[in-house]
């Protein structure tokens, strides 16, 4: 609460502290990963006759890690099937620490994970199916954005914050997730947010607020400027990313992509200049028509800009991201955004190339991506 009061302080001009130096880090090492699996193991026949041994019809997609299907248990509860690639580089240790780890995250806002599955040369992970696929595909899809009217659409955004601020703050272990875009975010049947694909997050230890890494993974148009262009990331970073897709849910746009006149290539860019004109309405998708609440839809498109500042510091941590989206109260003004796209010619939902090798800690959460 102390460095959400700072924040405050800062961004409405009183006292501010500076990062006392000694509570930054590089990235810690990994846990001994010795503590027993406390998980439903799965036997590789149920998991068989649950997908009908694989079948092409109940593949719901495919991740750098492997594939994914959907599964019905003989009790009838519908389950995603993560099915390790046999050309993965991830050991048996790995995949046990990667189970451990998911376990302990246990939030409505998250995707959860019902157990796993090692036998012979398969390795597996089971999710709770989530039967309205992924944010991108209702949001960016111009047939079925409809679906999807204001109040919905808020909803999410504020289910998507309190998920993140468990990976901040409540949850056993600091999580920086580092990969947070809409095709991360999955829909259950009453439409709630679960963020998922934990393939690039990492864990924060004692004080520690940032930490830096010389492979740079994640998705263009979602990472912050510090992460992409110097390997630095935080809490802060995961808060930029947030922001991002505020404003891709206000607009129904891709930021990474985004032509408006040849001015911007981005779509924060045009949210900012929108912002500074006093136009920020002309931001809002044409289908969300008669259903939004203004002021709301305001409020979210400046939260959302103060979220991808381009100094981490200027930022608000998503303790303050929720206390504003539920108040009425004045806000800061917003500093210039940090833009960050990469390469114009990669796809926009391509994730970044290594650029050098991986450092030990890398919590290899890769599979928490039940479409």
């Amino acid at each position: 609460m102390i460095q959400e009061m700072l924040w405050l302080s800062k961004s409405y001009g009183y006292l501010f502290l500076g990062t006392p130096r000694n509570a930054l880090g590089h990235e810690p090492e990994n846990g001994s990963g010795n503590e027993d699996l406390e998980l439903p193991l799965f036997g590789l026949s149920t998991i068989l006759k649950s997908t009908n041994n694989f079948s092409m019809d109940n593949k719901l997609g495919e991740g750098g890690y492997g594939p994914v299907y959907k599964g019905v248990l003989e009790d009838g509860q519908e389950i995603a099937v993560k099915r390790l690639a046999k050309k993965s580089t991830q050991g048996l240790h790995e995949f046990k620490n990667e189970v451990i780890s998911i376990s302990k995250l246990q939030h409505r806002n998250l995707v959860k994970l019902l157990g796993y599955c090692i036998e012979g040369t398969e390795k597996m992970l089971i999710y709770e199916y989530m039967p309205n696929k992924s944010l991108d595909y209702l949001i960016f899809d111009k047939t079925q954005s409809e679906l999807l009217d204001w109040p919905a659409r808020y909803h999410i955004i504020i289910g998507i914050a309190r998920g993140l601020l468990y990976l901040h703050q409540d949850s056993r272990l600091r999580i920086i997730h580092r990969d947070l875009k809409v095709s991360n975010i999955l829909l259950d049947t009453d439409m709630n947010p679960k963020i998922s694909d934990f393939g690039m997050a990492r864990t924060f230890g004692g004080n520690q607020i940032e930490a830096n890494t010389n492979r740079v993974v994640g998705t263009y148009g979602y990472m912050a400027p510090e992460y992409a262009g110097d390997g630095i990331f935080s809490i802060k970073s995961d808060v930029y990313s947030f922001g991002v897709l505020v404003l891709e849910i206000v607009c129904g746009e891709k930021n990474r992509g985004f032509d408006h006149k040849k001015i911007w290539n981005n779509l924060i860019g045009h949210a900012w200049r929108l912002h500074n004109e006093g136009r920020s309405l002309q931001l809002v998708a044409k289908c969300l028509g008669d259903s939004i609440n203004v002021p709301q839809v305001l409020r979210s498109i400046h939260i959302g800009l103060l979220c991808v500042q381009r100094d981490p510091e200027d930022r608000p941590t998503m303790t303050i991201v929720l206390l504003m989206l539920g108040t009425e109260g004045p806000l800061p003004l917003p500093n210039e955004p940090g833009f960050y796209v990469g390469n114009p010619k990669q796809d926009a939902t391509q994730s970044s190339s290594s650029h050098g090798t991986s450092s030990n800690n890398e919590l290899s959460i890769s599979i928490l991506s039940a479409r």
